[in-house]
Parts: structure tokens; sequence; C-alpha cells
């Protein structure tokens, strides 16, 4: 999916999904939803949780766990592991394609878009017959802020 995706889309693609599979749609299942969409960035399950909280304490870690696979299995959401063995959900729909750099000291993220990379990924792709369907960038290194503490901290 790209472009635009209203809230109603979200929900009709979620609502088929769940449909197909005999699985309910619940006010906290709802709930989950809206709140992963209200904000941009890279969630944990952990981090949904405790948003969701603040409007329903009743909702439970394993609700919102379930909810988050489902986003992910529909297509609405991506799960990202950058590596620090923490699953991370973004938003897939309504948004452009980008990469990620991120810090392996403090865990900063940084999404960044570069035509000139996509068009050598296109570029090395066809020199091997290869037909691409999906690709994901991530450099991983140290930010500017934790590459400066480093600095500060060597004799």
């Amino acid at each position: 999916m790209s472009g635009p995706v209203s809230p109603i889309d979200r929900e009709a693609v979620l609502q088929k999904y769940m449909d197909e599979r005999g699985l309910k749609s619940t006010r906290q299942r709802h709930l989950i939803v809206d709140t992963f969409f209200s904000a941009p960035g890279h969630w944990s399950v952990e981090d949904v949780w405790s948003k969701v909280r603040l409007s329903d304490a009743r909702v439970s870690v394993a609700t919102v766990y379930r909810t988050m696979k489902l986003l992910a299995e529909c297509g609405l959401a991506h799960a990202r592991n950058f590596g620090d063995g923490q699953t991370r959900y973004e938003a897939a729909v309504g948004r452009k394609h980008h990469d990620h750099l991120i810090c392996t000291k403090c865990g900063t993220i940084v999404e960044f878009e570069n035509d000139r990379i996509e068009a050598m990924q296109d570029a090395v792709a066809r020199k091997h017959g290869f037909k691409v369907i999906s690709h994901k960038l991530e450099l991983y290194g140290l930010c500017r802020h934790c590459q400066k503490q480093l600095n500060a901290s060597s004799p």
C-alpha cells in the first residue's frame, strides 16, 4: 500500500483480515490500533502498551502483542528488529519508503530517504537479473551525540 491511507481504509483492511480468520473486533483492539497510528515512529509492544494503558488500564500486554502481530500480518505495520533483540513496529501505509540509521549505543533511530541509493540498488538488482519485491537498508553506528560523548571521554 502506498499513498495516504485513511483510518477508515485501515479499519477496513484490518476488519477484512480478521473476518477471514474468524477473529473478533474488540474495543481494546481498536484502542490499540488508534494509539499505534496516532504518532509516527518505531514502537515496541511495551511502548504501545504504556500509551494504551493511559486510556484503559485493563488492556494486557498480551492483547497489545497479538494486535501488533495482526497489524504486521495484514500489511498495515512493519515489524523491525534493529539488532537489540526488541521488535519495533512502524506504520507500513501512508508513508514513502525510507531507510534507517541506528545508533548502537543509545538506540536512536533516524529515518532517511535517498533517491541515489534507491537507484543504485535497482541497478545492482537488474545487473544480476534479480526482481526486488521489497528491501530494507539499516546502517548501524554512533549518532552525533554518542560520538561527542565518546570523544569527550577519550584522553
